[in-house]
């Protein structure tokens, strides 16, 4: 952001308490730790502490201005100290206010499943300068920091939008202000919160209702639940087999996916730098944000190979004798289970390898919906299943682990030449750290 500490106080209605130097603010951050020149920290409350009681620590560390509930802010000085009643919401209103002024197009995904990967993809696809969320940051804190994070010469910015009860993406809607909405699916994801497919596939569809006169919505051709709420949207664009734009000759070559994409705006070969079926709608979800936004065809496929995904999804690791390790932590539902472990046996390898830990936030029918899993894993030749925590005991697993760390100690002992691995479990399962470990363990077993 290019905001003036005026500008700023005015925005958020905010008391200033101390005055610092003129120049602009330009990031937000709730770090103090990793607070710097120029930065404007945010003392959200936590669940345990009130980030404005580190107010002082990003002071020393460099901050430029401060923004804290106002007993924060009590004898603060050495930069801005703006006291607003609420922190976190003085964060979203300036980061819709630097929405306003930027002069951009603005892509919102969410879905069920695959909108950090859309969000990856059409970071890579769409021409001009595009902006998108780091990582993760897809949620009411973290949308408002990717957004303030906007340089003002930005183009384009590509938002990924997360829930996990209603009206929240609607709350983040109102912020990052898309014209195009992209709803890559609706699936059995946060049903605890929730409780139905139906209450999800209203929560999604919160994106359309404030979309503008010539906004365009980016919907599965096979919509589902979803379908009931597409009237909302001024006009539709729909992806995937039978929809506006689909794949066809669809084949995998040397790790690419080689596709013909027919879209309204013509047809177009395209090589994508990945081998997951699953892969191939989320990157049609992709050019179909490209054709809503009048992008040239042949411009994207020739950006498709600069196309790199966020961590942890489908991370190839080769682990020597010819064994390969897929780390898929980032998350988990029941769907991208079964897709992953569909392409894990895709693989050629001589033995499918799967370590699952539990799928988070599934309600009451939870031990369903993992007994299920362990069921297809099975059913499409998953030869060893480890599972991770309590949970995972309803995969009714091969062998029953506590923690990561014991699953990699396991893993790399029951380990065979030509093994595919495949790692994956809800981010709160933390299986990440069986990649990490895992590489050190085989060296010290074949040692």
């Amino acid at each position: 952001m290019r905001l003036s500490p005026a500008e700023i106080a005015t925005i958020l209605d905010a008391e200033v308490v101390a005055e610092g130097g003129a120049e602009p603010l330009r990031r937000a951050t709730i770090a103090s730790d990793a607070s710097g020149g120029g930065d404007l920290f945010f003392g959200l409350r936590g669940d345990h502490r009130n980030g404005g009681e580190f107010a002082p620590e990003a002071i020393a560390a460099g901050a430029a201005g401060v923004v804290v509930r106002p007993e924060f802010a009590a004898g603060l000085g050495g930069a801005w100290v703006f006291a607003v009643a609420d922190p976190l919401r003085a964060m979203q209103g300036l980061a819709a206010a630097w929405r306003q002024k930027l002069d951009v197009r603005t892509v919102g995904i969410t879905g069920s499943m695959g909108k950090t990967t859309v969000k990856d993809i059409a970071r890579s696809l769409l021409p001009g300068r595009i902006h998108a969320n780091a990582e993760n940051f897809n949620n009411q804190i973290g949308l408002p920091l990717s957004l303030l994070e906007a340089p003002p010469e930005v183009e384009v910015l590509v938002l990924e939008m997360a829930m996990r009860g209603p009206g929240q993406i609607a709350e983040l809607a109102a912020i990052a202000q898309p014209e195009l909405a992209v709803i890559t699916n609706v699936g059995p994801v946060h049903l605890e919160a929730l409780g139905s497919i139906e209450a999800i596939a209203a929560a999604k569809a919160e994106i359309l209702r404030d979309l503008p006169p010539e906004g365009i919505a980016v919907v599965p051709s096979q919509a589902g639940k979803l379908e009931p709420h597409l009237e909302q949207a001024p006009a539709l664009l729909r992806f995937g087999p039978g929809g506006d734009v689909e794949a066809e000759r669809a084949r995998v070559v040397e790790g690419r996916t080689e596709a013909l994409v027919t879209t309204p705006a013509g047809a177009q070969q395209f090589s994508f730098p990945f081998d997951q079926a699953y892969n191939l709608g989320n990157a049609l979800a992709a050019v179909a944000a490209g054709v809503a936004l009048g992008a040239d065809l042949e411009e994207m496929a020739d950006s498709a190979a600069r196309i790199e995904f966020s961590r942890f999804r489908n991370e190839r690791l080769e682990l020597g004798d010819g064994i390969v390790l897929v780390n898929d932590c980032y998350n988990a539902s029941p769907e991208a289970m079964r897709a992953a472990l569909d392409h894990l046996v895709t693989l050629g390898a001589d033995r499918s390898v799967a370590v699952l830990g539990e799928m988070g936030e599934l309600g009451s029918g939870s031990a369903g919906y993992h007994r299920e899993v362990g069921e297809y894993a099975r059913s499409v030749g998953v030869e060893l299943v480890i599972g991770v925590g309590l949970p995972a005991r309803d995969y009714d697993p091969d062998e029953l682990v506590a923690d990561p760390g014991e699953a990699a100690e396991l893993l790399a002992a029951r380990l065979e030449p030509g093994d595919a691995v495949l790692v994956k479990g809800s981010r709160s399962a933390g299986l990440e750290a069986v990649a990490e470990q895992l590489p050190d363990l085989v060296a010290a077993e074949d040692s």
